[in-house]
């Protein structure tokens, strides 16, 4: 555990105390905790890269710069300042703030102010029962007797004012109060750990989604293209078909040719269209507003991204931070939970003054005051403390083994990128040879084909073996760009433990803020 968990300190202070009450007053209930095991040491290097320690990679719109695209940059800057999904996820943050403040409400006195205003009339048929002059008792006369005119009933009227202050302070002597605030403020820095990881997903989101532009417009060049080429070769062969040296079914079999070349355009066009689209979303504008002029991914570069020792990457990931501080904030909640089997010491006092007459309000005859303590210990309640107790220390040991599987999925994230990093430069390095010799081929076989020396079997192969070839290769392309966008984010997209030293001082100041008028 690291910086997160050093409120957990507080717990220790309190154990001799625990033990001891325990044994006092709950010698019937089980308050033992054996915490889980969360020891999950990293390896040494990976297995995918040279053990070597390296700096952080750029966070944001500087790593976007890394790709040599202004446009690129421009979009990764209008989605951090933008996108809807970082923007609920500050709303969080101001949420798991204000959660901090309630549940740290109990730490102070409560004071409210008690005025009261009143005027009575009690009704004198129930105080006036009788009178000695009229000789009515209620024990001689019946409930039925006429009174007389010498036995009034008079009803009453009463005044009453009070202005006082009522004061109420739970001692907070097993620390449950304290447990509770500590919770909720881990909770809060959890909530920026996790906007940042929100950041990061959307910055990859961004950094794909203009990958997918560049690509579709790269397979439409290559469709327009080929279409070009196939049209080019159908003229050949009907000139051919003109002569008498081809017949009904060459010319059959290439319009085939062409109209499937012609058919795969509109499938890359709505893609094109649709990714711009999601581009849009991304930034936060509506799709009619953004232009994106694109390009050709052939035109972007690779950025060198040294991914460190597996120990530095678990410190840069902010979704581990973000699981540490839940579980963190968890250890919290259980020795909260476990405090509530111990007495509650509560503390009040009213001070104020209080007259019938409102002209003597102020007098100083009218103050009066009261204090008082209470205390509370629970006896049974069904075991409604004890399952509480279970809950929140099943609850931990859920969010110990999420920690240590998001500990491993970190790990195997940097892994998979890396090998996806040197597989996909391979393909691409592999698929641009076959495009070459697809198109040494189609160059021969179309000076054949002027020379009548192919068949248009052979043709038809040669010129589909190109179209595939190199849309294949655009393909592996984009494979290969994605591979960089999954190491920024495996490697916690420029996140540091800088950083979250710094999300944790915010969460802080905000805790510390001035709220006002009250305390």
């Amino acid at each position: 555990m690291t910086a997160d968990v050093v409120f957990a300190l507080a717990g220790k202070k309190r154990s001799a105390a625990f033990s001891a009450a325990a044994a006092l007053c709950l010698s019937s209930c089980n308050l033992d905790w054996e915490k889980p095991d969360l020891a999950t040491p990293p390896p040494e290097s990976f297995r995918e890269a040279k053990p070597a320690s390296a700096k952080p990679i750029a966070r944001g719109p500087d790593f976007a710069v890394k790709f040599g695209s202004r446009e690129l940059t421009t979009l990764v800057e209008q989605a951090v300042g933008d996108n809807l999904d970082i923007a609920a996820a500050v709303a969080r943050i101001q949420q798991a703030d204000a959660q901090a403040r309630v549940s740290s409400a109990a730490l102070w006195p409560s004071i409210s102010m008690q005025d009261i205003a009143r005027r009575t009339r009690t009704p004198g048929t129930t105080t006036n029962i009788g009178s000695a002059s009229s000789g009515f008792t209620p024990a001689t006369t019946s409930s039925s007797t006429t009174t007389s005119s010498s036995n009034t009933f008079s009803a009453r009227e009463f005044n009453f004012f009070q202005l006082g202050l009522t004061a109420s302070y739970e001692i907070d002597f097993w620390g449950k109060n304290e447990d509770a605030s500590y919770a909720a403020r881990l909770l809060a820095n959890a909530s920026r750990f996790n906007r940042d990881t929100v950041e990061i997903s959307t910055i990859a989101a961004v950094l794909n989604a203009y990958f997918q532009v560049l690509t579709a417009q790269d397979r439409l060049a290559i469709a327009h293209n080929n279409v070009a080429i196939a049209e080019r070769v159908y003229r050949a062969i009907q000139a051919r078909f003109e002569v008498g040296v081809a017949s009904v079914l060459d010319t059959a079999q290439q319009e085939t040719v062409v109209a499937q070349q012609r058919a795969s355009i509109p499938p890359l066009e709505q893609t094109l269209r649709q990714t711009r689209n999601q581009l849009a979303v991304l930034v936060g504008q509506t799709p009619e507003s953004l232009s994106v002029k694109g390009g050709s991914l052939t035109k972007l570069s690779y950025p060198k991204i040294a991914p460190g020792m597996p120990s530095e990457v678990l410190l840069r990931r902010p979704d581990i931070a973000n699981a540490e501080a839940q579980l963190a904030s968890q250890e919290f909640s259980v020795l909260q939970a476990r405090a509530m089997f111990f007495p509650s010491i509560t503390l009040t006092g009213q001070y104020g003054v209080q007259t019938a007459l409102l002209h003597n309000l102020l007098r100083p005859e009218a103050i009066g005051w009261q204090i008082a303590s209470n205390l509370a210990q629970p006896i049974f309640d069904g075991y409604n403390l004890q399952g509480n107790y279970e809950l929140q220390k099943g609850r931990y040991a859920e969010l110990g083994a999420l920690y240590k599987k998001q500990i491993l999925t970190a790990l195997s994230d940097a892994e998979n990128a890396l090998i996806a990093s040197k597989q996909t430069a391979q393909t691409v390095r592999l698929q641009g040879l076959a495009v070459a010799a697809a198109q040494r081929a189609l160059t021969a076989a179309e000076m054949r084909l002027q020379e009548g020396t192919i068949d248009i079997v052979t043709l038809s192969t040669t010129q589909n073996t190109l179209f595939l070839a190199q849309d294949q290769l655009a393909l592996a392309r984009l494979s290969y760009f994605q591979s960089a966008t999954s190491l920024y984010q495996a490697l916690g997209g420029g996140w540091s433990p800088t950083t979250r030293d710094a999300e944790i001082a915010s969460a802080n100041a905000a805790y510390e803020a001035d709220k006002g008028i009250h305390p």
